[in-house]
């Protein structure tokens, strides 16, 4: 296989070339769905299960937004899990049941009840079209940090490869997993256009991985990191997929 090699970042505003392009890269959430509400139904379903089967945690969690500060109160605490978001989750989980006085144990089950809700996304609108003029024109590997699994999420068949922060131990903006998804495919990283919304995650990691970026820009926000830019910035995919032509 092919090892992706890096180029400089890309300094100046410049036209996408299509014609560079043999594989896509794209992260998923926000991108291809709307991520907040879906962990707000997950962290609903959590609430109602805890409700049943640990009511002590349920009562002490009972503030909307508790369950979720748990969470990134141990974020910052165990920074060894910043990579693997279902771990983080379900070790949260763990430390409200015990704190809480409910059997530490009943984690798993709990962490399943959320991890099944956050499976339920609701796609833009342009993500379906998108992804099937996509997947029949490259080889497409989904890059994320978060926890989705696109066959769980009913999108793996438009999928080459999947890879995620979890798995492959960094996540982005380290060049290391854009390289790794470039590899994946089976092409240079040079060969690739990564499909992103956040600014310094998605463009300003994929610019320094060497690939070409499109920042999927649906708010209409400013960009801020001048020098660096994106290759194209488009407002939702399938403007993408018609400069790509």
């Amino acid at each position: 296989m092919k090892t992706p090699v890096s180029t400089a970042p890309h300094t100046a505003p410049a036209t996408l070339d299509p014609a560079r392009i043999r594989a896509i890269t794209i992260d998923l959430d926000d991108t291809l769905w709307p991520i907040w509400p879906t962990i707000e139904r997950a962290e609903r379903a959590l609430a109602g299960w805890l409700i049943e089967y640990a009511p002590a945690t349920a009562r002490l969690y009972a503030t909307p937004g508790a369950l979720r500060e748990a969470r990134n109160h141990l974020q910052s605490t165990r920074p060894d899990l910043s990579s693997d978001l279902s771990a983080l989750r379900r070790e949260s989980i763990r430390h409200v049941l015990r704190q809480a006085g409910d059997d530490p144990g009943l984690a798993e089950p709990a962490f399943d009840v959320f991890f099944d809700e956050r499976q339920r996304v609701q796609l833009f609108e342009d993500a379906m079209p998108a992804l099937d003029w996509l997947s029949t024109r490259f080889p497409v590997v989904a890059l994320s940090n978060g926890n989705a699994d696109v066959h769980r999420v009913g999108l793996g068949h438009h999928f080459h490869a999947a890879l995620s922060a979890r798995e492959f131990g960094v996540g982005k903006p380290d060049p290391r997993i854009f390289h790794a998804a470039a590899g994946a495919a089976g092409v240079l990283a040079g060969d690739v256009l990564h499909i992103g919304d956040d600014p310094h995650l998605d463009v300003l990691g994929g610019l320094s991985a060497g690939m070409q970026v499109a920042w999927v820009n649906r708010a209409g926000a400013a960009w801020e990191h001048a020098p660096l830019h994106p290759h194209t910035t488009v407002a939702d995919l399938m403007a993408l997929c018609e400069q790509l032509g």
